[in-house]
C-alpha cells in the first residue's frame, strides 16, 4: 500500500492550443510541505488546481487517500474539497460581507456544523493566529497580513489532512509575508496536514521539505 496521501500521474491539461500540464506526475505524502515552483505561466497553479480536484486533467489519474478524484462528479469532489481540503489564495478570496469569524466558520456551517459551534471553533483559531481582535471586522477593515491570517484560520478549522497554498504571501510585504507563512507552518505541523504551496519566493520555498520546479507544463529536468 503506498505511503503517499495524493498523486498525480502522467496529468495532461490544454486550454485550447496552450498545454498547460504536458505528462506531470508528482506524490505528496503525509505531513509534507511540497513546493511547487518553477516561472510564470510554467503550470505551478494548474497543477495545484488539478491535484485539489478543481480542475479535471485531459488525461492522466489524480488520486486522493487510494481513491481516484479526477474521475469522481462534481459532488464527490467539492465533498473532498470542503470536509479533507483547506485552501489560502493570494487574495485571501474572504467574503466581504461577512465579519472575519463568520468567514472562517463559513466551512464548518456548508458542513452542517450549527452556528454557535461553528463560530465557538472560529473565535479559536483568530485567537490561535494572534488575530482575534479582528473577529468581527469584515475584510475591508482589515489590514492585509490580519485578513491573510484570517484566510488561514479558515483553511484550517476544519481539520484538513491537505492545505492547498496558492501564493499564500504574494499581496503581502516581506514582514507580513514571512509572518503569515511562519504562523501557517507552525499551525499545519502541529495538525499534521501536508501542504502543496506554491510561489516564486525563493524565501518562501525555503520553508517546504521538498520542491518541485515546473517549466512549460513539465517537471524540469524530465526529458521531453
Amino acid at each position: 500500500m503506498s505511503a503517499d496521501l495524493l498523486t498525480a500521474t502522467d496529468v495532461h491539461l490544454a486550454f485550447g492550443p496552450t498545454r498547460a500540464l504536458d505528462g506531470v506526475s508528482v506524490a505528496v505524502r503525509p505531513g509534507e510541505v511540497l513546493a511547487l515552483v518553477g516561472p510564470s505561466g510554467s503550470g505551478k497553479s494548474t497543477l495545484l488546481h488539478c491535484l485539489a480536484g478543481v480542475l479535471r486533467p485531459d488525461r492522466g489519474t489524480v488520486v486522493y487517500a487510494g481513491r481516484r478524484i479526477d474521475d469522481a462528479g462534481d459532488e464527490v469532489r467539492s465533498r473532498v474539497r470542503r470536509e479533507r481540503f483547506g485552501f489560502v489564495f493570494q487574495f485571501g478570496s474572504l467574503v466581504p460581507e461577512l465579519t472575519a469569524v463568520e468567514n472562517v466558520a463559513f466551512p464548518l456551517r456548508l458542513s452542517g456544523v450549527r452556528r454557535r459551534p461553528a463560530e465557538a471553533r472560529a473565535r479559536a483559531w483568530l485567537d490561535r493566529l494572534g488575530v482575534g481582535e479582528v473577529a468581527a471586522k469584515r475584510p475591508g477593515e482589515m489590514s492585509g497580513g490580519q485578513g491573510q491570517r484570517v484566510a488561514v484560520a479558515r483553511a484550517l478549522v476544519g481539520k484538513p489532512t491537505v492545505v492547498f497554498a496558492d501564493e499564500p504571501t504574494g499581496a503581502l510585504d516581506s514582514f507580513n509575508g514571512e509572518l503569515v507563512m511562519g504562523e501557517l507552518m507552525t499551525a499545519v505541523r502541529e495538525e499534521g496536514a501536508a501542504v502543496v504551496l506554491v510561489t516564486h519566493e525563493e524565501r518562501i520555498a525555503a520553508y517546504a521539505d521538498r520542491e518541485i520546479e515546473l517549466r512549460d507544463g513539465r517537471l524540469a529536468g524530465v526529458p521531453v
